[in-house]
C-alpha cells in the first residue's frame, strides 16, 4: 500500500475515534445534572473512553480504535437539597460525578484532534491529486 493511502486510513481511524470521544463527552455534559429517580439512589455516572493502537496488516500502519468505554468510579458529590425527590433521609442528593470543566477541556481536545486528522486527509488528497496531474502531464 502506498504511503498516501496509508495516511488516509490512519487519519480516517482517528476521525472515527474522535467522533466517538465527542459522543461520550456530549453524553456526559447532557447528564451533568441527572439525579436518581428514587431517594438516595445513584445518579448518572460519568463515562470514560480509552483508545488503543491496532495494527492494520495490509498497510503495516497503527490505526487508532476505541478500546473501551467505561464508567468513572469516583465518588458522587452530595448536595444538600431537602425538597428534592432524590434526597436521602438527611436531605442530601447524590449528584453526577461529571466535572463540566474537565468535560469542556476534553471536548476541546477531541475537536482539535478531529480537525488535525481532517487536515491530514485534505493534505493527502491534495498530494494524490497533484501526483495524478503530474502523471497526466508527463504521459
Amino acid at each position: 500500500m502506498d504511503p498516501l493511502s496509508t495516511a488516509l486510513k490512519v487519519a480516517g481511524s482517528g476521525l472515527t475515534a474522535q467522533s466517538e470521544r465527542m459522543r461520550v463527552v456530549s453524553e456526559n455534559l447532557a447528564n451533568a445534572q441527572s439525579t436518581s429517580d428514587v431517594p438516595g439512589g445513584d445518579p448518572y455516572r460519568r463515562k470514560t473512553i480509552s483508545f488503543a493502537a491496532e495494527l492494520d496488516r495490509a498497510s503495516g500502519a497503527a490505526m487508532v480504535e476505541v478500546s473501551a468505554i467505561a464508567r468513572d468510579t469516583t465518588e458522587f458529590p452530595a448536595e444538600y437539597m431537602p425538597g428534592h425527590e432524590a434526597a436521602d433521609e438527611y436531605g442530601y442528593v447524590k449528584m453526577p460525578n461529571v466535572n463540566m470543566l474537565v468535560e469542556m477541556a476534553d471536548m476541546r481536545e477531541a475537536n482539535r484532534s478531529y480537525e488535525a486528522n481532517l487536515q491530514v486527509i485534505k493534505q493527502a488528497r491534495d498530494l494524490i491529486s497533484m501526483t495524478i496531474d503530474l502523471l497526466r502531464s508527463n504521459g
